[in-house]
C-alpha cells in the first residue's frame, strides 16, 4: 500500500492526487490519500504537512519529488517521469524547481485561502 499525504485544500493539488487515485485504482494499485485533517497521524502539523507532497510505502516516508517519483513508478502511463526524474541532471533540476519554485508557490497561495477563511469566520 502506498500512502499519500497532501494539501487537499489545494485545488490544484487536490485535483492531481484525485487523478492519481483513479489511475491507481484501475491499475489495481493500493492507495492511501490523506488530507490535512490527517496530518497528525503522520507526527506533522496541518501547516508542515501543506507545504510539500508526501508519500510513505513500507514504513518509508518520501517527501518532495522522491514521493512523486515513488508515486509516480508504481502508475502506468507516469512511470517514464519517474524514470526521467531520476536522471542526475533532470533530477538536481526538478528536484530545486519543486522546492523552490512550486512547493513554494502551492504553499502562499494555501496560506492566502487560509487568511481568508479566518477573516469570513
Amino acid at each position: 500500500m502506498i500512502k499519500v499525504l497532501h494539501n487537499d485544500t489545494c485545488p490544484i493539488c487536490a485535483r492531481e492526487v484525485a487523478a492519481y487515485a483513479r489511475q491507481a485504482d484501475r491499475a489495481g494499485v493500493a492507495l492511501h490519500v490523506d488530507g490535512l485533517e490527517q496530518a497528525a497521524e503522520w507526527s506533522l502539523t496541518p501547516d508542515s504537512a501543506a507545504r510539500s507532497f508526501r508519500v510513505e510505502q513500507d514504513g518509508q516516508r518520501h517527501e518532495g519529488l522522491e514521493a512523486f517519483r515513488l508515486l509516480w513508478s508504481h502508475l502506468p502511463g507516469w512511470r517514464w517521469l519517474a524514470r526521467i526524474t531520476g536522471l542526475p541532471g533532470v533530477h538536481w533540476l526538478a528536484d530545486r524547481v519543486y522546492r523552490h519554485a512550486a512547493a513554494p508557490v502551492l504553499y502562499a497561495l494555501h496560506r492566502r485561502r487560509q487568511r481568508r477563511l479566518d477573516r469570513t469566520h
